[in-house]
Order: C-alpha cells, then structure tokens, then sequence
C-alpha cells in the first residue's frame, strides 16, 4: 500500500524576528505550530496555518494529481507531536488518523510550552493558550475524535524530558478517558527522547497511518 510522506520544517528560518536565535527553544526551529499575535512575531511565525493551508496547497500543486489530498493523517515527535495532536483536533474533517513520538500533551502546565505561548501569543492572553493545546482541546469534545479509531503515542519512559513534566502524557490520558476517546499510549522501557526510540517505532507508526489511509 503507498503513501506519500510529507516532512515540514519546525519554524520560519532567517526571519530576522528579536531573539528568533536565542534558544533552541523559542524561535528558530520551535515555531510551536501556533499563529502568533505578538508584534515581533505575528508576521513569520504562523505555523499552525501554515501546514494547515500553505503547505498543503504546495504539496497539492507539486503533486499534479498524483497523491490522493482528500485522504491525510498527521504524526510528530515532541513539539511535532503537539503541533500533530492540535492540527488533528482542530481540523477532524482533514485528517483520518493522528499520532505522536513523546508529544508535548498539555502545554499550557509546562515550561515550553509557556514560555513560547508567552512569547508568540503573550502572556496577557493565556486564555487564547488552550486553542493550542491538545488536552485542553480534547477535554472540550463530547465526542471521540475519529469514531472508533484510537489515537497512537509512543513515550520513551526514559526520557528526561517525561520527569521534567514537559511532556505531560498521562494529562492528555485523562482528557481521552473523559471524552471516551480510544487512545494507545505506550511507554517504552529504556528509551530517551531521541532518534533512535523513533527509528526503532517509527514502522508502527507507517502501518497504523496507513491503515486509515486506505480505509475507504
């Protein structure tokens, strides 16, 4: 069964915003899939529209109808799989499937995840916060995302960033419970944050996609 991979980068790059270089963490490759509202900001980093509309109609055109756009599903690894978890909770209607590599569940209680809603959206606004946030979105819905489907993570249960309450799996857990959405999280023995726990899962991932993609 075939499927088309489409890989985005993480933020706008050179953009020239203020402090955009700064930390691996705000700027320049955390772009945090949000639309920023901040003066400095609001201008490049969009994100979020940006792999929902830009991105798509450039890969549509790219494609000259040889890939099937009617029938997408979304992954991401760490503030990837936030960016996945958001898109697909925020747009059902694009998306047959979503899944994550340690995501960054519930942003809005942790250090990233504050520290870039801060800056993109500002901290007067923190209400707006939880529009990009995937157990805040979650916890809203009277309904399971995709019917029956379950939504799949995989969480290194080595990695660092879990203890650093960064990650916050087991909130997003307890948003699915509420919802009555099917949710396959696994913590896997042994494994960090890194590549490697992807590369070792990463074909799950494909067949779970894949699955859904072909599913007519």
């Amino acid at each position: 069964r075939k499927i088309a991979i489409l890989v985005p980068d993480t933020s706008p790059r050179g953009a020239g915003a203020p402090h955009e270089d700064d930390a691996y963490d705000f700027g320049s490759g955390a772009g945090f899939y949000v639309d920023a509202t901040q003066a400095d900001y609001k201008k490049n980093y969009n994100m979020y529209s940006y792999i929902r509309d830009e991105l798509i109609s450039a890969a549509k055109a790219a494609a000259q109808g040889r890939v099937d756009f009617s029938r997408m599903s979304i992954c991401g690894h760490s503030m990837g799989g936030h960016g996945a978890l958001v898109l697909a909770l925020r747009n059902p209607e694009m998306f047959r499937s979503v899944s994550a590599f340690a995501p960054i569940c519930n942003p809005v209680n942790c250090a990233w995840g504050r520290k870039c809603f801060g800056g993109y959206l500002g901290e007067e606004n923190k209400e707006s916060w939880k529009a990009y946030d995937a157990t805040e979105l979650m916890s809203k819905r009277d309904a399971p995302l995709f019917g029956d489907r379950e939504i799949l993570i995989d969480q290194g249960a080595a990695d660092n960033f879990l203890g650093e309450k960064q990650l916050l799996p087991e909130n997003f857990q307890g948003a699915c419970e509420k919802v009555g959405q099917k949710l396959d999280l696994q913590f896997r023995q042994g494994y960090d944050h890194g590549y490697f726990f992807i590369a070792t899962f990463i074909e799950r991932h494909l067949e779970y996609h894949s699955s859904a993609l072909h599913q007519h």
